[in-house]
């Protein structure tokens, strides 16, 4: 058994782990199949799936971290590279932002722990109250985080470091330098620490904000909303993420959900026809005696 890694004091489950709970859910959905026809099952197979393929979309992305593609060559150059381009489009410097936090020590916990203990249980309780409230939204939202997610892992093995690591050009590394260190040592952790392009953090909290906002119809989902642009702070603020690193995920999540509504449409034109047909011969077949 691998060792249990942590971000910030909360454990988060190994690989191994949650193939184990994908497979014990596989069986349990299988084993459900026994059961009379009902509301108990029809409720329990289909959660038991989907837990079973959430575990092992888990497994696949902590796995994906520990492929011997993962090296810090070329990562710094290429950290300065993306501060270079950020200052000839003009965006707005990182610095400032660490600056306006370090100054307020208050503000400089809120945001280390904002970004340490948010950013995985926002998404659970999303993908939860998804499949509770709004199942026939679920799918497509699914897709888009593993969409996402899957561009992430890919475009990480172009090593890119993230502004902590360059303290020459007036970055910080703010979670150190508070004693709350997130990830620990290069190398060890749950997340690789040379892979900040682009930003997992934002690409996780725009498929909830984004998809509370979209799907829900409470005033509250405006709040929701807000997770978007405060993880963007965050990221940037801490020395963790560059902006362009987050602003790749947001065009990530785009492509990923437009992809998704694409093919989804493409399907339904697909299917009509046979529907149609089989709803006409339904019609025209006598009735029973």
């Amino acid at each position: 058994m691998s060792r249990r890694c942590r971000l910030g004091s909360v454990p988060w489950p190994t690989w191994d782990e949650a193939a184990a709970a994908c497979l014990i859910a596989l069986v349990l959905a299988r084993l459900t199949m026994v059961l009379p026809a009902g509301r108990l099952r029809a409720a329990v197979a289909p959660a038991l799936r989907e837990f079973s393929l959430v575990s092992g979309l888990y497994t696949l992305w902590r796995l994906a971290r520990q492929l011997p593609f993962t090296h810090e060559t070329g990562a710094i150059d290429r950290g300065r590279a993306i501060h270079r381009l950020q200052q000839h489009l003009h965006l707005p410097s990182e610095i400032g932002v660490q600056h306006l936090v370090i100054h307020h020590g208050w503000l400089a916990r809120l945001v280390n722990a904002y970004y340490a203990t948010v950013h995985v249980p926002a998404l659970i309780v999303f993908l939860v109250w998804l499949w509770a409230r709004h199942r026939a939204a679920y799918p497509h939202w699914r897709n888009g985080l593993v969409y996402v997610t899957l561009g992430c892992l890919v475009i990480r093995f172009l090593r890119v470091a993230p502004p902590r690591f360059i303290p020459e050009l007036g970055f910080v590394d703010l979670s150190r330098s508070l004693g709350f260190d997130v990830y620990g040592d290069p190398g060890t952790g749950v997340s690789d620490q040379y892979a900040a392009m682009p930003s997992i953090h934002v690409a996780w909290a725009a498929v909830v904000a984004l998809g509370v906002f979209c799907v829900a119809r409470s005033r509250w989902r405006w709040l929701v909303l807000l997770h978007l642009p405060a993880t963007v702070f965050v990221v940037a603020a801490t020395g963790h993420h560059w902006w362009l690193d987050g602003i790749v995920a947001l065009l990530l999540l785009a492509l990923g959900l437009y992809g998704d509504s694409r093919w989804r449409r493409a399907r339904a034109r697909t299917d009509e026809p046979a529907l149609t047909a089989g709803a006409r011969g339904s019609e025209s077949a006598p009735a029973p005696r």
